[in-house]
């Protein structure tokens, strides 16, 4: 529903220090990133968000989508090969059912994906105030067995999600290597930048 630069720009005039371009299943062409960030004067990286019979996985740090992709412990196999990282998104989305919000947290916490990535996103731009409930307690719960971090993000798909959420770094983030190490080292956080989440 937007270009890259209308995405960037308003990433940008939101006060946002950097941005990932993680469109579903397609992977940026590095030198194409690399001018968008130039372009716009903010640090500009590329990841996808593949979709996988487990739930939509932010990946970083592959280049292509390969046969196989539909299975987040094939995802995970690549990803371990290539030194990237990945994040389960918008959980609530295939764990939280109608029924009750404990069984639903439960059932979340036997999902063998969580067991495969580095992060939950804990909060989304997009979700709603239980399905963002839902997803923070999922996570603070599986950190208490594993270390693993929340990540917040406006998951935009028009102009007026971008900078909703984002999430926070304890350390500067210059590149994509600085992106992969913090978020497989857990530091970071979800933060809401503007308004209520839906």
């Amino acid at each position: 529903m937007m270009s890259p630069d209308e995405f960037v720009d308003a990433a940008k005039k939101s006060g946002l220090d950097g941005v990932c371009l993680t469109e579903h299943d397609r992977f940026w062409d590095a030198g194409a990133v690399a001018e968008l960030s130039k372009r716009h004067g903010i640090l500009v990286l590329p990841g996808c968000e593949v979709t996988t019979e487990e739930g939509h996985l932010l990946v970083f740090g592959l280049s292509e989508y390969v046969f196989g992709m539909h299975s987040a412990a094939f995802v995970k196999r690549l990803v371990d090969e290539d030194g990237g990282t990945m994040l389960l998104a918008h959980p609530y989305r295939r764990m939280m059912l109608d029924d009750a919000f404990e069984e639903a947290i439960k059932r979340g916490l036997r999902s063998a994906v969580l067991r495969l990535v580095d992060g939950v996103e804990g909060l989304n731009g997009r979700g709603s105030e239980r399905e963002n409930e839902y997803a923070y307690q999922l996570g603070e719960m599986m950190s208490l067995r594993m270390p693993l971090g929340m990540s917040g993000g406006s998951d935009a798909h028009s102009l007026d999600d971008v900078g909703v959420c984002a999430t926070e770094f304890e350390r500067d983030i210059a590149s994509l290597d600085d992106l992969i190490r913090e978020l497989r080292a857990g530091r970071f956080r979800p933060v809401r930048l503007r308004g209520e989440v839906q």
